[in-house]
């Protein structure tokens, strides 16, 4: 079997011993669907969706991914920082060159294929949350994605198409109280004891490339129906940062993954990715 590609770590980063992970058998499972991928894992960086816009910045825009089992800049959407725990935790970045017909609701069918990736009971609170419901029906955040994207270079053919870097964290076990937590938090080992990050890994990592491949041909139109089955907020208030609808009844998302948010002067929909919702 030809072997993966192997980039050279950069300065920022420490490599970890690869047979910890399925890099391998990941590779051939997903390189004849993403033709030039390479798959690296870090012991530790800033954040490993920085360190592939920064490539891509400098003109290497292959398909990668990229797995830091510890982050200590790690972001999360609106700047927020998330916290990467080694061992509590499952953290990679995927950045490869898309161009769909349309970009919106990427971070919905991206949230899709990673909570059916991982358990029915898994809730999606929208833009990119996953989340655990309690007893009280309320959720936790179990993880979250954040997607970023680059302009290629005006020379290229399509001008739809863009380099994605998709990031996604997931804790394993429940993290330690500190500061910069807003929100409940679960960890995965609530559901499965026993489970470790490569394990993880080789669920979603699969996941994620086939619902990229798919939402590229397809939008975000072949995921709507997924999403509102697992739709945290439907029939929820919400509190809203957005001055024109502060607070409203969440009524699923439109057909462009917009939330639909009913409110005392009507139907508004929330699609800034400035604009962050809560429950009440």
């Amino acid at each position: 079997m030809t072997q993966p590609h192997r980039r050279s770590l950069d300065v920022h980063a420490t490599p970890v011993v690869r047979r910890r992970w399925p890099i391998e058998t990941l590779w051939a499972q997903l390189e004849p669907l993403c033709p030039g991928l390479a798959i690296e894992v870090l012991a530790e960086t800033d954040s490993s969706n920085t360190r592939l816009l920064e490539r891509a910045r400098a003109g290497d825009s292959s398909p990668c991914l990229l797995v830091a089992e510890r982050q200590s800049g790690g972001r999360g959407r609106l700047g927020r920082p998330w916290f990467s725990d080694g061992e509590a935790s499952l953290t990679f970045s995927l950045g490869l060159e898309l161009a769909p017909v349309d970009w919106s609701g990427l971070s919905l069918a991206t949230g899709v294929a990673l909570a059916e990736a991982l358990h029915p009971s898994v809730r999606l609170k929208w833009p990119n949350d996953l989340w655990l419901p309690d007893v009280y029906g309320a959720g936790r955040k179990l993880g979250g994605v954040l997607i970023e994207t680059l302009p290629l270079p005006r020379a290229h053919a399509d001008e739809r198409r863009r380099y994605a870097v998709v990031g996604v964290g997931l804790n394993l076990a429940m993290p330690t109280p500190r500061d910069g937590l807003t929100q409940p938090t679960a960890g995965w080992r609530e559901l499965e004891p026993q489970s470790h990050a490569p394990d993880l890994l080789a669920r979603l990592a699969p996941a994620l490339v086939y619902a990229l491949g798919r939402f590229e041909r397809e939008g975000f139109g072949a995921f709507a129906q997924r999403f509102a089955v697992r739709d945290a907020l439907r029939g929820r208030l919400l509190h809203t940062s957005d001055a024109a609808a502060p607070s409203g009844v969440a009524d699923g998302v439109d057909a462009h993954g917009a939330l639909r948010l009913q409110t005392d002067a009507g139907l508004r929909l929330i699609s800034s990715a400035e604009v962050s919702v809560r429950p009440c």
